[in-house]
Formats: C-alpha cells, structure tokens, sequence
C-alpha cells in the first residue's frame, strides 16, 4: 500500500496512537478531530481542535500525528490546520474517551 492510496478510515485509525500529553486519552476519542483528507500524492490534511486555543501541546501533538501517518508511510507529509470554530466542547467526546477519563478519575 502506497501513501496515495490508503483510505481516510485507515488515517483516521492510525490517529488513535496520538495521545494528548494532559489528558492521556486519544485525539480523536477526544473529538479533536475535525476532518482528513488525502491528495493523490500522499500528502494528509487536518483540521483539528483543542481544548483551548491557548494550549501549548500542539507541537508535541503534531511530532505524534507525523510519527503515526509519516513515519508509517501512510502519508507523504502532513499538514495540521488547527481551529477553534466551532468550539471543542466535552459533548465531542465518544464513549469510549469518556470510559477512559473516567478510568483515570475524570468525571463529565
């Protein structure tokens, strides 16, 4: 399988090995994740979210989504688009991200 030719669900799948470095839990069960696309030369587009604008994590973020899509060979390259509208908001959060924060003490 080349980068150009792997599919939006297997991206989306690599991403679960992207942990925020606060909480502990993947991005995208965290619903930080808002959209991917994939061009035909293998390079990867995000856009993604965060709790608050003001996190200092991004790069720590995207040295984990290089690593899990690049690294791999899944994509060429990536970009990270970050955006704050709509707002991320807990009600993002899947069930299974709520099972794990509620394993490490959080409550929603």
């Amino acid at each position: 399988m080349t980068a150009s030719t792997v599919g939006t669900d297997r991206l989306r799948d690599a991403l679960f090995d992207v942990i925020d470095p606060d909480l502990g839990v993947n991005v995208v069960d965290l619903g930080f994740l808002y959209a991917i696309e994939s061009g035909p030369d293998g390079r990867v587009s995000l856009r993604m979210t965060l709790t608050s604008p003001a996190c200092p994590l991004t790069g720590v973020i995207e040295d984990q989504i290089r690593a899990a899509l690049v690294d791999t060979g899944l994509a060429t390259a990536v970009d990270v688009e970050w955006v704050f509208v709509p707002a991320w908001t807990p009600a993002r959060i899947t069930e299974d991200g709520r099972d794990q924060l509620s394993a490490i003490g959080f409550t929603l």
